[in-house]
């Protein structure tokens, strides 16, 4: 089924539109949404990756776990998106160039700045308690501020449309005083979410027609409608659309640009550089990162998007998916399901082998590859944020894996002696490599501590290159139901780093420890793999005999 675009529009007159990503500041401000450091700089090079045009890092004036990002983004730049720092404009009684917050915005050295300031008379008077030419002072001063040490500023008119609603000439006022900074961007935002498309559209259009810079769009979902607020506002001429991937944010949310892209490309023929058929993957990823579960019903993207249950649609789509699916799953990254009797989605792997273990390896296998992700989706395994993972069992499935090690068994022990005390862990290891039997044993901070350092001592022995080897990150994920208890199926999702590259595996089992180790394992056994280390002497290529065999236990 070939994806056309929507035929209300002429596709040729439609330009590229600039995809800003808030994901790393605004989506974090969403309840239950968190990010670790390390979270947000792969989140950040993910994005980078998949081609958007901005990627907002954070407010670095706000809290010391951005400072930090900045810092450390600044030895290892993106290599397509723009970093960009985010901040406010000047207090109303200090000077722009002796106001914190623009120096900390400055520090970051960032090519872009995003400030933003008060559209609203409202927050004028009552949130800053300033007066209406105070606001516009702050904004011109602040704006230049920024220009003058040869930054990109993107300016976000905060609360533009309510402002609009209650002062046109005053919220336009605001755009001015920028312009007269030198933004190059301007950005119309529905701070509360409580517009409508058709009110959007109109507010754009009147500004497109004065402005001399690129205008934007910043949609909050307060009323289900972000998404189709950003496409009102393009269709009406902005071509800078902000937003976060899954729609995370402050109360409802922002607008998902997961949708927004999927939108601009399939219905309004809009010709973006991303590529739209990794868009779930790209979803998936960052819920990975927040260990959030992914939204089933997710337009586009979540697995209820293309299910069929029984009966006149399964029937219907098995002759001509057009007539119960508006695009190709393919053409998202996603796949057909026909619950009960689920089709092979085989080009779903091959799309996601690319650059692992490469479609045309994969070829031949990939129906049995697909088959056994099912098996292990199905006792708790994911595998969407678990690459490195995903690649040992694409081998795995071929037949072409061999194991670099036999375990004959670990021990871990938690021993606390009184109340006061802290508990000690230790865990004991006993693996074979080749001919040679390592007993080891190490102490650690917990039982999964104890138990990668006793494995990493055990193996250093044999691959000198896993001693530099360190976990960065460790998430659970509880997935049985309420009345499982302690007894719940739990997911483990580690991330390794040799510190230059890091990559994701994941475990699942009733049991905290195994699950920990079979996460554990894959990411040694990645490394190696990566670094082309011989396997174990005398091995041979074999496949995974059931679902749930680990290899290398013996």
């Amino acid at each position: 089924m070939a994806e056309t675009a929507h035929p209300g529009l002429d596709a040729a007159a439609l330009p590229a539109i600039e995809i800003y990503d808030t994901t790393l500041r605004d989506g974090t401000q969403g309840q239950g949404f968190h990010l670790t450091g390390e979270d947000k700089v792969a989140i950040a090079r993910r994005l980078d990756a998949f081609g958007v045009t901005y990627v907002e890092g954070g407010w670095p004036g706000s809290n010391p776990k951005d400072v930090r990002f900045f810092e450390g983004m600044k030895a290892s730049p993106l290599s397509h998106a723009q970093l960009t720092a985010f901040g406010s404009t000047r207090r109303k009684d200090l000077d722009a160039a002796g106001d914190p917050n623009l120096q900390a915005m400055l520090a970051a050295e960032t090519p872009v700045v995003t400030i933003f300031g008060k559209s609203w008379t409202l927050h004028v008077t009552e949130a800053l308690g300033a007066s209406f030419e105070q606001n516009l002072e702050m904004i011109r001063d602040s704006v230049a501020l920024v220009k003058a040490h040869g930054r990109r500023v993107v300016y976000d008119a905060e609360h533009f449309f309510d402002g609009y609603r209650t002062d046109p000439a005053y919220a336009l006022a605001t755009l001015q005083a920028a312009l007269e900074g030198g933004a190059d961007t301007l950005v119309l935002c529905d701070t509360n979410g409580g517009s409508l498309p058709e009110a959007v559209a109109e507010r754009v259009a009147e500004v497109c027609a004065f402005s001399p810079v690129t205008v934007g769009i910043h949609a909050h979902n307060d009323c289900e409608l972000a998404v189709a607020n950003s496409l009102a506002a393009v269709r009406a001429g902005a071509r800078h659309v902000q937003g976060t991937i899954n729609g995370y944010g402050e109360r409802c949310g922002n607008a998902n640009l997961v949708s927004v892209l999927a939108n601009l490309v399939l219905k309004l023929g809009a010709p973006q550089p991303q590529r739209i058929d990794g868009l779930r993957e790209l979803s998936r990823f960052v819920d990975e990162r927040a260990n959030l579960q992914p939204s089933v019903r997710a337009a586009f993207v979540g697995d209820a998007a293309f299910a069929h249950k029984g009966g006149v649609h399964v029937s219907a789509v098995n002759k001509r998916p057009e007539t119960y699916e508006h695009i190709t799953p393919e053409a998202v990254g996603n796949r057909r399901r026909v619950l009960l009797s689920e089709l092979s989605g085989r080009a779903n792997v091959l799309a996601k082998a690319s650059g692992e273990e490469g479609a045309a390896e994969l070829a031949g296998s990939a129906r049995e590859v697909v088959e056994r992700l099912k098996e292990l989706e199905d006792r708790g395994y994911a595998y969407e944020g678990a690459e490195a993972s995903f690649r040992l069992l694409a081998a795995k499935v071929r037949g072409t894996y061999r194991p670099y090690f036999t375990l004959h068994g670990f021990t871990v022990m938690i021993d606390k002696a009184d109340p006061a005390s802290s508990a000690r862990c230790e865990a004991s290891i006993r693996v074979q490599v080749g001919g040679v039997l390592e007993h080891t044993a190490a102490d650690g901070v917990g039982p999964v501590n104890a138990l990668d350092r006793a494995l990493l001592k055990a193996l250093g022995r044999f691959y000198p290159q896993l001693r530099d080897l360190e976990l960065i990150n460790y998430k659970v994920r509880v997935l049985s139901g309420p009345d499982s208890g302690t007894a719940s199926l739990a997911r483990v999702q580690v991330e390794m780093s040799d510190g230059r590259d890091s990559w994701s595996t994941v475990g699942a089992s009733k049991n905290i420890i195994e699950a920990s180790y079979e996460a554990l394992v894959d990411a040694y056994e990645y490394r190696l793999v990566a670094t082309g280390a011989p396997p174990q002497e005398g091995s041979e290529p074999r496949q995974v005999a059931e679902v749930g065999d680990r290899p290398g236990i013996a």
